[in-house]
């Protein structure tokens, strides 16, 4: 059953406006081109300070190497084991300067002859379960150590 384009448009436009999760898009260079309210809410920074500048903005220095090691990567081969069902734990920084935890997966944005035109994301900060579980990990150490 196909759905009417007008329910399909809804729903992108639903998805992609989302405050829940940060959906954001970038070119091959890695320049963020979309940046939706999610990320917004999780990395602090508006949208227009936010498109047009590079991935950096959110990514920790220390980890800026590795990361556009794998992006090249991708960019590529067009391949990622991020993209099909797996999820990607990893530090990110804020606006302010904070340094949060975030899972995502990645979307290899195609044109119609199949090369890249971009990388999309889907982020959720889970800071709050990450710090919980590196809290539990330091008691249940705690316990049987004395």
């Amino acid at each position: 059953m196909t759905q009417p384009v007008d329910f399909s448009l809804r729903l992108a436009q639903a998805l992609l406006g989302t405050r829940a999760d940060a959906i954001l898009a970038a070119d091959p260079e890695g320049i963020i081109r979309f940046w939706n309210p999610g990320a917004i809410r999780i990395f602090g920074f508006a949208e227009d300070q936010a498109i047009g500048r590079s991935l950096d903005i959110i990514i920790p220095e220390k980890l800026r190497a590795r990361h556009w090691e794998g992006w090249k990567r991708v960019v590529q081969t067009s391949r990622s084991r991020y993209a099909a069902d797996q999820m990607l734990s990893v530090p990110a920084m804020t606006s302010d300067g904070r340094r949060i935890s975030v899972e995502f997966t990645i979307l290899i944005l195609h044109d119609q002859d199949g090369g890249i035109v971009g990388i999309g994301a889907i982020l959720r900060d889970v800071t709050a379960r990450f710090n919980e579980l590196r809290d539990l990990r330091t008691k249940v150490a705690g316990a049987r150590a004395g």
